[in-house]
């Protein structure tokens, strides 16, 4: 048995909020109160440190099979558990695409020995070319955690409203990318100051905002679970907002980067603050925070996105967007959220563990006697410098940055698979 002591446990799905030791049999939480340590085989003291479900990723991408030289399952987890995650949904946009029973089969067989519950998500669409639906039912049967074309927009809106009906029949979500190609030119910064002075023509926010305005309504036709993936724009914040009060089952993810930072940061960083959608204004930035806050955005995703050095160098219009998360994203929601007085700590909590483990239907995300051992041990207020990574590709505007918060302790079903100190 182990023992966890004196730690602050925050468990949202309870509303749990002190100092108790949690008390560990085999893969499950045996008791939450006061134990001697007598019976105990591991004693962790948690003084100090807060004691909370592991983080649930619910937008990652390990680009395996097919880029490996960028990511790799075994990779990508120890990023992952590095940074306090216990379960991470890949994306589908490997090669080959994740749309054939094999592909999925070989990736979870993959999967299943490492130290992070690693889920993996079906593409929409047969190569993701958004002409023709993938056998929804196969892919679910086989466990495919979801279903989404991440990273190409479904224009098809009588093909994407069938999606949405199989998806609600098999009781799992489906998850866009929302941006139409059709308003954008240079994709990956924000149109507006910053992409007039590097001479791009940049991504509107209307690009967004149209793609999310139909799928919402289309959610509420639908009655399917549907996720408004790295929600970047403030209208589109308002508009899910909105529909959420109509009744629509719609959620939307936040990545770290968005609630971060804004455009300028393409200014310091240049490609390395490039991704899609984009860096958006400050007031952009201000409405994700808000939506986070008051729960309209419940999932707090990273949308880990790796690439070489070698791409990143690449001039901006022809370089990849997207960077890595795993390993900065608990910190900073806790530097730029919770110390920055936007929200409090079992709310930050909240949106990286219960809130992503109830979009994708997880019996995950909580701290409660008989549940999975899943969790993570942190302390909100130590600061450190973001230096080495466990991920393979360092592509991050948070290298050399101070952050507050840092995880000590990553346990996933009842062992420990990661050890600061």
């Amino acid at each position: 048995m182990m023992l966890i002591r004196n730690g602050r446990v925050i468990d949202p799905g309870s509303g749990t909020d002190g100092v108790l030791d949690v008390l560990v049999d085999g893969p499950r939480i045996a008791g939450l109160g006061r134990y001697a340590e007598d019976a105990c085989t591991e004693v962790l003291d948690a003084g100090g440190r807060v004691v909370a479900p592991g983080l649930i990723d619910t937008h990652v991408h390990f680009r395996d099979p097919g880029f490996t030289h960028k990511e790799d399952l075994e990779t990508g987890a120890a990023a992952a558990k590095r940074g306090g995650f216990t379960t991470v949904v890949c994306m589908a946009n490997t090669k080959p695409v994740v749309d054939d029973p094999d592909t999925l089969r070989d990736i979870l067989t993959r999967a299943a020995g490492l130290d992070v519950r690693i889920l993996q998500a079906a593409s929409v669409t047969r190569g993701l070319r958004g002409a023709e639906l993938v056998d929804m039912d196969a892919l679910r049967a086989l466990g495919a955690a979801g279903f989404t074309d991440d990273g190409i927009p479904i224009m098809d809106t009588a093909l994407l409203t069938r999606a949405m009906e199989r998806a609600r029949d098999l009781g799992v979500p489906i998850s866009l990318h929302e941006e139409d190609p059709a308003l954008i030119a240079n994709n990956g910064v924000n149109r507006g100051e910053v992409s007039e002075r590097l001479g791009l023509g940049g991504s509107p926010s209307v690009a967004e905002d149209v793609m999310v305005a139909r799928d919402c309504m289309l959610a509420l036709a639908t009655g399917a679970r549907v996720i408004i993936q790295h929600i970047s724009s403030g209208n589109a914040v308002r508009m899910v907002r909105l529909a959420r009060s109509l009744g629509a089952d719609v959620w939307a993810e936040a990545t770290p980067h968005h609630f971060s930072l804004t455009q300028e940061a393409v200014l310091e960083h240049g490609t390395l603050a490039k991704m899609n959608p984009p860096l958006r204004t400050e007031r952009d930035r201000r409405e994700v925070v808000e939506g986070l806050k008051d729960g309209t955005i419940r999932i707090i995703a990273t949308d880990h996105a790796p690439h070489t050095e070698e791409e990143k160098n690449r001039p901006i219009d022809k370089a990849p967007s997207g960077i890595v998360g795993l390993e900065t994203a608990l910190a900073l929601g806790l530097t730029h959220l919770v110390h920055g007085g936007h929200m409090t700590l079992p709310a930050l909590v909240d949106r990286m563990t219960l809130g992503p483990a109830t979009a994708y239907g997880l019996d995950l995300g909580t701290v409660a006697v008989g549940a999975e051992a899943d969790l993570v041990i942190f302390d909100p207020d130590e600061r450190w410098t973001v230096s080495d990574l466990a991920s393979k590709s360092r592509n991050s505007p948070f290298l050399g940055r101070e952050l507050r918060g840092r995880v000590t302790h990553t346990i996933r079903a009842g062992r420990v698979v990661h050890a600061l100190r």
